[in-house]
């Protein structure tokens, strides 16, 4: 039986089967255009995307451009149309910095830059900043039940806070009243952006285990720095300066105010159940030394519109970084894992929903397909698309977003068939539900919520490109396979990747899209956020 008499029997099990789709039932046509995600094809792929000859694909290299294109091509030959003004790419400018050395100095002492202090260029930077007239407000906070602002004024000073969140001597938090911890500990920029409201003009936050925490960033670093080169005006309107430092340096800092080292301020406020502040009377200056380079890189966008004249204005996402580290020490990192696994997956996905739409199946919501690169430099592509989106996003249902499916980590070693999922009840309840349903009806992978977990010290939810979208109540899932041996390293390459077990959670991923593209209504965000700076 050729493919048009399967499709033409179909028709008219669709009609029956996607109506009793909620039941649990199975959706024939669903069925059948998912099992055109095709393990051969997925390999294909893979294994020129991760090959050498594309340099480990770094943001902003020949070979992150050359991906680029590989993707564009593909999606033109499936027949998605260029739709950010006749192109398949939404180029973004950055500002590529090498760091030489930079120093802090005060009262005669010298601090090193990643030995010391760092930061992470995320700001406009001119040579020297001058950290004078500085106050030290608590954990630099503000809740409902807690806040280290409460009447003191720091508009125009240097702002010194510690990292984390006040908690008693059993554990709690002084934020949440349980163990679990708030986004307050998560996200600098949370604290940042507080501070900036408040008319600070920078901020330094002590980072308690700092020797400890170093060997996680030291890679970022010691090598150049991409950061996105926002139009100025925008750029001074984001975030202000903003420095990390270790408790060696605060203990200087702060000597002569009589209060203390940082530990014994961190227990005052623990035992106090109450901030301290204070005026910091010792000045520094950080000096910065570097060079700047601007260059661009590209998002990719394949789009297939929907079928219903109205909710075709309503996008379904479904993301991945196709950017991975480049070439360190002369040996390319190839990415297969991270994120090959998710770009290809991305492809598959969409030759798929495109073969649907042209053979008359097509989803009543259109979808985005929507390959990013920049994150493994800071989520810098998905950030870029959040404040210039293609689609409106308060027309954005959801995010589906794939980072590293192809392997198996050590707590399931014995049964590859499984996948994280990261988000799905944080902001809508039916976007969990319909994830959970499609896996139960079709794929029956053991879906693992270890990562979800608010209390996980991993914070995967904070660290991949579905987050940009969080930030803006966009419904998100993150499927993941965990971190291996190879992760950020050489020996990431596709001869290690389990393609059935991609094939497999790609499934997954269709069978949840197709819900959320075709169901009469859009899931709703019920569940409130509790990010500080959601508006």
């Amino acid at each position: 039986m050729n493919n048009k008499v399967v499709v033409s029997c179909l028709i008219l099990a669709g009609l029956v089967f996607h109506v009793d789709h909620a039941s649990g039932q199975r959706d024939s046509v669903a069925m059948y255009y998912a099992s055109g995600i095709n393990t051969a094809d997925l390999k294909k792929h893979l294994f020129i995307l991760s090959s050498d000859e594309y340099e480990g694909r770094e943001t902003g290299t020949r070979g992150q451009k050359k991906a680029a294109q590989y993707i564009a091509d593909y999606y033109q030959s499936l027949g998605l149309p260029a739709i950010n003004d006749g192109s398949y790419f939404q180029q973004f400018p950055l500002k590529k910095e090498t760091f030489e050395k930079s120093t802090l100095e005060t009262d005669g002492r010298t601090f090193g830059f990643i030995k010391d202090f760092y930061f992470f260029h995320s700001f406009p930077l001119s040579d020297n900043f001058p950290v004078e007239d500085a106050i030290f407000c608590g954990y630099g906070i503000e809740t409902g039940r807690y806040s280290d602002y409460k009447g003191v004024n720091v508009k125009n000073k240097t702002v010194v806070i510690l990292s984390g969140e006040p908690q008693l001597s059993d554990g709690k938090s002084l934020i949440t009243g349980s163990m679990e911890i708030s986004d307050w500990s998560v996200d600098p920029s949370t604290k940042v952006d507080l501070a900036r409201s408040k008319g600070a003009k920078s901020v330094l936050i002590i980072i308690q285990d700092y020797d400890h925490f170093i060997p996680r960033v030291r890679y970022w670093l010691e090598n150049a720095t991409l950061r996105l080169d926002y139009p100025e005006k925008d750029e001074k309107e984001k975030v202000l300066p903003f420095f990390f430092i270790s408790p060696r340096v605060a203990d200087y800092l702060l000597a002569p105010s009589g209060k203390g080292a940082v530990a014994t301020i961190e227990e005052m406020i623990s035992k106090r159940k109450k901030t301290v502040h204070f005026k910091v009377k010792r000045e520094a200056n950080i000096h910065v030394e570097r060079t700047t380079e601007r260059v661009t890189a590209e998002n990719v966008l394949g789009f297939i519109e929907g079928t219903d004249p109205v909710l075709k204005d309503e996008i379904i996402v479904v993301s991945a970084h196709y950017d991975h580290i480049g070439i360190v020490n002369g040996v390319i990192n190839n990415g297969a894992d991270d994120d090959g696994s998710g770009t290809v997956t991305t492809l598959e996905l969409a030759k798929v929903f495109m073969k649907a739409r042209k053979e008359g199946h097509g989803t009543k919501r259109s979808i985005l397909f929507l390959n990013v690169s920049g994150e493994e430099k800071g989520l810098l592509g998905s950030e870029w698309y959040a404040a210039f989106p293609v689609f409106p996003l308060d027309k954005t249902v959801c995010d589906l977003n794939i980072d590293m499916i192809g392997r198996k980590d050590e707590k399931h070693e014995a049964d590859p068939n499984y996948v994280y999922l990261i988000g799905s009840d944080k902001l809508s309840t039916e976007l969990h539900a319909i994830s959970e349903k499609a896996n139960k009806t079709y794929t029956k992978l053991e879906l693992d919520y270890t990562f979800n977990d608010p209390a996980d010290p991993n914070r995967f939810y904070y660290r991949s490109d579905h987050y940009n979208f969080a930030k803006h109540d966009i419904p998100v899932i993150f499927y993941f396979s965990g971190v291996h041996e190879d992760y950020h390293q050489p020996g990431d390459d596709p001869e290690k990747i389990l393609f059935d077990k991609m094939n497999t959670i790609g499934k997954l991923i269709f069978y949840t899209a197709w819900e959320l593209a075709n169901r009469p209504e859009r899931i709703r965000v019920d569940v409130k956020s509790d990010f500080p700076n959601r508006k």
